[in-house]
């Protein structure tokens, strides 16, 4: 049966991603591209679950039920933690708002869609992030003989050198990157925030074949493509960090367990910046973080950062046990002992 095109779930969508975010709401392009990749993710979801082609899909299509078990999907098949969960639930909240505005006979479904709730919990997940050496095998297990391992090799490294967001890496051009002494990279992140962020210069080396088809006219391409020359995507990023993954686990065992995903790896060098001694207030800079609060994360991340910091404040309590000495330090009391703490 052919269906008529555009019909109103078409119509309302390019208005609602070209007109209503941009214009209306002044949304960042950051933000219109996560929106994007909920909604994505649902039309497929959707599409599947109803037995009819994403451009065949009604806007009563956007039921609560099918929204739940959509979320559902995105927790237990693709390991979407809570707080990614309730990001695509809010995408869908806003999108239902809009609809409401312009197709008020489709009112019911439409709150009982904005009636789903969000997810409590998000904020007690712990912060994935790679230690030192699993960071050496995911690199390692890279094949670099080929051009796109190369690029897949220079995409992580440089993930992990600048702490950025997937989607800043992804909308770096040439025009972006100075390969000469100081060599860096200049990040649009959230709110069209630009910030300069320093690079090694192993780094450097590994930017600049990706770098040198780019001259001229070039320099607005963007530096990350696939093989077909077309924008490398966050789900592209995402199933290459996953293919590395399942490799490196098979000869890092501490990797079996971990749910790692791109935003990882920005978990990752703040949490190593955090342990060579570089104060908030820089790695606050350095992420392109709003708020120093949000820093504040990577305080509760890392273990042994805890235990650092009860050493300096009980050193004589974690110390090991001296020979022949046990209990409390002679000739002082408990209650004395406790008022030096």
């Amino acid at each position: 049966m052919k269906t008529p095109y555009p019909n109103n779930l078409g119509r309302a969508l390019v208005q609602f991603f070209q007109e209503y975010l941009p214009a209306q709401r002044g949304m960042s392009p950051h933000t219109i591209r996560s929106y994007r990749d909920a909604i994505v993710l649902f039309l497929r979801f959707a599409a599947q679950d109803a037995g009819r082609p994403a451009e065949a899909l009604e806007i009563d299509d956007l039921c609560a039920d099918r929204v739940t078990r959509f979320l559902a999907q995105l927790e237990q098949q693709r390991g979407n933690r809570i707080a990614t969960r309730n990001a695509r639930l809010a995408a869908m909240h806003t999108l239902a708002r809009y609809l409401a505005l312009d197709h008020p006979q489709h009112m019911a479904t439409l709150q009982a869609l904005l009636a789903v709730p969000f997810k409590r919990g998000a904020r007690d997940a712990p912060i994935e992030y790679l230690e030192y050496e699993e960071v050496r095998e995911l690199l390692a297990v890279i094949d670099r003989s080929h051009e796109l391992g190369q690029r897949d090799y220079a995409l992580f490294a440089l993930m992990f050198n600048t702490g950025a967001r997937v989607q800043e890496i992804l909308d770096l051009t040439a025009a972006d990157v100075r390969l000469d002494a100081p060599a860096q990279v200049r990040l649009t992140g959230k709110g069209n925030k630009v910030r300069v962020c320093p690079i090694w210069s192993s780094t450097a080396q590994l930017l600049r074949p990706l770098c040198m088809p780019c001259d001229g006219a070039g320099q607005g391409r963007p530096l990350f493509v696939n093989h077909r020359g077309e924008p490398l995507t966050r789900f592209g990023v995402r199933y290459l960090l996953q293919r590395y993954m399942a490799q490196a686990a098979q000869r890092c065992p501490t990797l079996r367990g971990k749910s790692i995903h791109p935003h990882s790896l920005r978990h990752t060098t703040a949490v190593h910046l955090l342990k060579a001694g570089v104060d908030f207030a820089s790695i606050s800079q350095w992420l392109g973080h709003a708020s120093l609060n949000t820093t504040m994360i990577y305080a509760r991340a890392d273990l042994d950062l805890k235990r650092q910091a009860l050493l300096q404040v009980f050193p004589d309590a974690l110390a090991a046990p001296r020979a022949g000495r046990t209990g409390l330090p002679p000739r002082i009391g408990l209650v004395d002992w406790l008022r030096r703490l």
